[in-house]
């Protein structure tokens, strides 16, 4: 019992329009952390939203020091809102949930449970998910399935925003685009145990899905740069040259076959498209996937070189002023 009082909780809840749900919210994170062995910390990222759900925060935060808002300057997105809200946290677990309340705050103590079995991540697996069949379920089948194939990490659900983390294997973590998703692959990468455990799931309420189809486009982009990372950081020449190489050699193979066809079939190079396929569409290809790759690095090395974040706190309240 000792022990766990040492230890402290930060929930964080990235928050963008959801107005409707911010006091229910608020109250069932309290009554759920109220009942656990531990100190705890709620930080709500108000992620630019349009409505009063900034005011709701602050009404909400009187009174409750446990409750620390933060108000970006501008809507960031959601990985962006969740790194501020891990460069903020002071906990020793650190857990994400949604303010839209599909996952239930009821569930926490379960994902800590698991961590204080010696996890690094655990990940909620909405397992009788409770939302558009196709649109939302099926495609995120589809996805998470993809997603386990490349990178070797075995999830059911990367989707899903309620996961629980020690907080040394996200200490010092960068997020960009739609990463957030991916944190089980970096824990992965880091020597980190991960499990999942299923969570409940209901259906929205109140407000509007933020998530479409076009994010599936994001996350596909993302997983080629996670793949990328995970394989090829250290050693890229090993991508570089292995395309490098199998571009060599369908251009030698192209260039043989002119030459057959000229001196067997008298047939002139310039009739064929052979030499236009060879040189430009190969080269073009190479051109633009190497140059999205350093595009990747070079955006890591301008944040992280000089200690900059992909968000800009406007607003703070019940954090300490150096903290700012």
């Amino acid at each position: 019992m000792l022990e766990h009082c040492l230890k402290k909780i930060s929930i964080i809840t990235p928050i963008y329009n959801e107005s409707k749900n911010i006091d229910l919210l608020i109250n069932r994170l309290f009554s759920s952390l109220n009942q656990m062995d531990f100190d705890f910390e709620i930080i709500a990222v108000d992620d630019g939203s349009e409505d009063d759900s900034f005011s709701l925060l602050c009404a909400s935060a009187k009174g409750r020091p446990e409750l620390k808002v933060l108000k970006l300057s501008r809507n960031y997105g959601q990985t962006a809102a969740m790194m501020a809200g891990f460069d903020y946290a002071t906990g020793d677990y650190i857990v994400v949930i949604d303010a839209d309340l599909q996952n239930s705050p009821e569930d926490i103590p379960r994902l800590i449970e698991k961590l204080e079995e010696g996890f690094d991540v655990v990940s909620g697996w909405r397992k009788d998910r409770k939302d558009a069949a196709i649109r939302r379920n099926f495609v995120s089948r589809v996805a998470n399935r993809l997603i386990s194939r490349v990178t070797g990490v075995k999830l059911h659900d990367y989707g899903c925003s309620l996961k629980a983390y020690r907080a040394h294997i996200i200490s010092g973590l960068k997020l960009y685009g739609e990463m957030h998703r991916f944190i089980p692959i970096y824990a992965t990468l880091l020597g980190g145990k991960v499990t999942e455990i299923p969570v409940s799931h209901h259906a929205r309420v109140h407000g509007d899905s933020k998530y479409g189809l076009e994010r599936t486009l994001k996350v596909v982009f993302d997983l080629l740069v996670v793949k990328f990372l995970a394989k090829y950081f250290t050693k890229p020449m090993y991508l570089f040259g292995s395309f490098g190489l199998f571009s060599v050699i369908i251009s030698l193979l192209s260039f043989s076959w002119m030459l057959y066809l000229k001196i067997f079939q008298d047939v002139s190079m310039i009739q064929t498209p052979l030499p236009v396929l060879s040189a430009i569409a190969f080269l073009m290809g190479i051109m633009s996937i190497l140059m999205g790759l350093i595009a990747e690095m070079q955006l890591r090395t301008y944040y992280e070189s000089q200690r900059l974040s992909p968000y800009r706190v406007s607003e703070s309240v019940n954090f300490p002023k150096d903290s700012s």
